[in-house]
């Protein structure tokens, strides 16, 4: 592939006086603006009795504001021609519109007000307790998803990552008026709050109307102490003699997302299992024929991390698929990867990072996560050199440092009448 050269980016940060962080992109050959309103936190900031609650409260918004009845939100919201949407993370709970550019005051006010006055009425609790109960059962038929919440719960037990980011009924069951709005209150305050905006814009205006719709907003401390999380490696297995196949995750820690070795890390999931031409794809499904869908995946936080690999599979294949995960595992720790490998690897790192950068509503959610990470803006051309940088001893470095035996835990889920995995199985 021929040398990537990036466009330069304009971005641009400020802080209002009570403390909420405003940062921007301006495209100006574009007609649209993505905007969104971050809530430091997420489920990870949950007590264990309020689990769930930040995702509670995500839905909670859109049911009235002193200001707007819930048919009022969906109206203008559909009136502007874009799109409104939210969604809740381990770490976040994010609000965002996309727009046309001449709707962006329309869109920060509809924002601004769900963000800042909900009502939280009781009756509108009891129903959306219901709604979010129905969201976890539909979870719980899908082993896919299943599998894998039970390897997390496991593996990051006794910290709040490790639970569900829906809640459960039984904690569902104690949210009420004066919980969740305390709970609001505590965390929807201007120094846990990141607006960020890409597209047709100019700074200066967004910040008139940022300050317009958020000067109200006051600070507030609440003493939170988030512990570093430990992991708790176990081999767990659940039956389930309803279904066709055994579904499985095996997980061991990983670097967290600011780490200077994210980019070594990055190009080991793509050539262990990100992709068509991974190795676990290539050896376990295409020349084995063990598995339909085996994957790996990177579940990077702030100060912790951890990489998984997915794979469903029969009952009886099941331990002729481990051992052949393990041996790719293996073959990392003791072989660098080939050249031509590694160099298709980097050219599918790069060519994905960039093409994030083609809509307004990837630029905007990168422009948050990099304050939120890193604390300042890396530009396309520093990732890319970056990347260029990394070595196979690199990556090697990595596998040697986290494929070992004492880290890793592993969760299954099927009809496991037959099956039993001894951890020493997983001895490299």
């Amino acid at each position: 592939m021929a040398a990537m050269k990036a466009e330069a980016r304009t971005i641009r940060k400020d802080t209002l006086p009570n403390g909420l962080t405003v940062v921007s992109e301006a495209i100006p050959y574009v007609r649209s603006v993505a905007v969104g309103i971050w809530v430091e936190g997420g489920s990870r900031i949950e007590p264990a009795a309020l689990n769930g609650i930040s995702h509670f409260i995500e839905h909670m918004v859109f049911k009235g504001t002193a200001r707007r009845s819930v048919e009022e939100i969906a109206r203008e919201s559909d009136a502007l021609g874009g799109a409104v949407d939210a969604f809740t993370t381990k770490e976040s709970v994010c609000f965002s519109a996309k727009v046309l550019d001449e709707h962006l005051p329309r869109a920060l006010d509809i924002l601004a007000d769900l963000v800042q006055g909900p009502l939280f009425r009781d009756d509108d609790i009891k129903k959306e307790r219901g709604v979010v109960l129905e969201e976890i059962k539909m979870d719980q038929d899908n082993p896919d998803y299943l599998v894998h919440e039970l390897f997390t719960q496991t593996f990051w037990r006794d910290h709040a990552i490790g639970r569900p980011i829906l809640g459960t009924q039984k904690t569902l069951a104690g949210f009420r008026h004066n919980v969740v709005r305390d709970f609001f209150r505590k965390w929807y305050v201007p120094n846990h709050i990141l607006i960020s905006a890409a597209g047709r814009l100019d700074h200066g205006r967004l910040l008139e109307l940022v300050d317009r719709y958020f000067h109200r907003l006051k600070p507030r401390q609440n003493g939170f102490e988030d512990p570093l999380p430990a992991t708790r490696p176990r081999v767990v297995t659940r039956k389930r003699r309803e279904l066709e196949q055994v579904h499985m995750v095996l997980g061991v820690p990983m670097h967290p997302m600011p780490h200077k070795e994210r980019y070594a890390v990055a190009l080991m999931n793509i050539i262990l299992g990100a992709g068509m031409s991974s190795r676990l794809f290539q050896n376990i499904r295409e020349r084995e024929g063990l598995a339909y869908s085996i994957f790996t995946d990177l579940h990077a936080y702030r100060d912790t991390g951890c990489l998984t690999i997915y794979a469903g599979t029969a009952t009886e294949k099941m331990s002729q698929a481990v051992r052949l995960i393990l041996r790719e595992l293996r073959r990392l720790k003791r072989e660098p990867v080939p050249e031509e490998e590694f160099r298709r690897a980097q050219d599918n790192l790069k060519a994905s990072l960039m093409f994030t950068l083609e809509s307004t509503v990837s630029r905007m959610t990168n422009l948050a996560r990099q304050q939120t990470y890193f604390g300042r803006f890396i530009n396309p051309d520093e990732m890319l050199g970056s990347i260029d940088a990394v070595r196979p001893e690199q990556i090697q470095a990595v596998a040697q440092e986290f494929f070992r035996p004492e880290l890793a835990g592993m969760s299954a889920l099927g009809p496991l009448e037959r099956f039993a995995l001894p951890r020493e199985e997983l001895a490299d």
